[in-house]
């Protein structure tokens, strides 16, 4: 099922979409795309051991996906109450430790999965949301293309960070990416989440936290897998997950995941 609203408008005014569209270009000429998401982050508090990498650093993390099946229950909380974003953190990444099971029947994508240190959020708890999206039967394994696992090996082939908007813009610029400490990006091995977005969301998916997180996650990986953007096809079609929906859902109605429920591929006329 999708929200009712749809249409090109901001539902919490025209001003919305123009003030973050700046911070979505490239500084510079390049093959790798940039994202922008959206989301929010339960903070439940998990015990486990973990490891921990300067941002620069990209050793692996735990290896896994879980089962497809219903979105596990930190995709189901609600959203929590509002918090302030911290600006930087230390700029060190804790990695999830464990794995979890190969999920699809595609190509295996190895990823890890790291939280900044100093942000107040728990590897643990971003990895759950992380593989349960990945897992998700409407994901990005429902084409039979891909397949995932979480590793805690050096041998992954991306990681997904959540990180601060001052560390978010320093990895992201390694790429020719502007993100002024707005936005998510992905390039090369990085899929970065940004906390800003994270946790205070965008008007289109206010209070759906679960799906901020599944389109956050979905959007950014999608770039990982190649995917450019798209826009909405047709008036009250589910928005594709590559479509920059910060920017207005054009017609559509939003939606967070590749697929639909009968395995259909979501997408649109590419943009530029």
């Amino acid at each position: 099922m999708y929200e009712p609203h749809s249409g090109g408008g901001s539902p919490f005014g025209e001003d919305w979409p123009q003030a973050l569209h700046g911070a979505y270009r490239r500084r510079r000429g390049g093959g790798f795309l940039m994202g922008l998401l959206l989301a929010c982050l339960s903070t439940a508090a998990v015990t486990a051991f973990t490891w921990v990498y300067p941002s620069g650093e990209s050793t692996g993390p735990a290896a896994g996906t879980v089962r497809q099946s219903a979105l596990p229950a930190a995709l189901s909380a609600p959203a929590a109450a509002p918090v302030t974003v911290p600006r930087r953190g230390t700029g060190r990444f804790v990695r999830a430790p464990g794995s979890t099971p190969k999920v699809g029947r595609g190509r295996l994508l190895r990823y890890a999965v790291e939280v900044e240190d100093g942000i107040g959020q728990q590897a643990a708890e971003f990895a759950r949301i992380v593989d349960g999206v990945l897992a998700h039967r409407r994901g990005w394994t429902a084409g039979g293309e891909w397949a995932f696992k979480r590793v805690s090996s050096s041998r992954y082939d991306f990681v997904v960070r959540l990180a601060s908007p001052d560390t978010v813009d320093e990895i992201c610029a390694r790429y020719g990416l502007d993100t002024e400490g707005e936005v998510n990006c992905a390039g090369g091995r990085d899929v970065v989440i940004n906390l800003r977005r994270w946790l205070l969301l965008t008007p289109y998916y206010k209070d759906r936290p679960a799906l901020y997180r599944a389109l956050a996650i979905n959007h950014e990986v999608g770039h990982r897998l190649g995917h450019g953007h798209v826009t909405c096809p047709r008036k009250g079609h589910p928005a594709p997950v590559m479509q920059q929906q910060i920017f207005g859902l054009k017609g559509c109605v939003i939606n967070a995941w590749p697929y639909d429920a009968r395995g259909r591929f979501i997408t649109g006329p590419s943009v530029s």
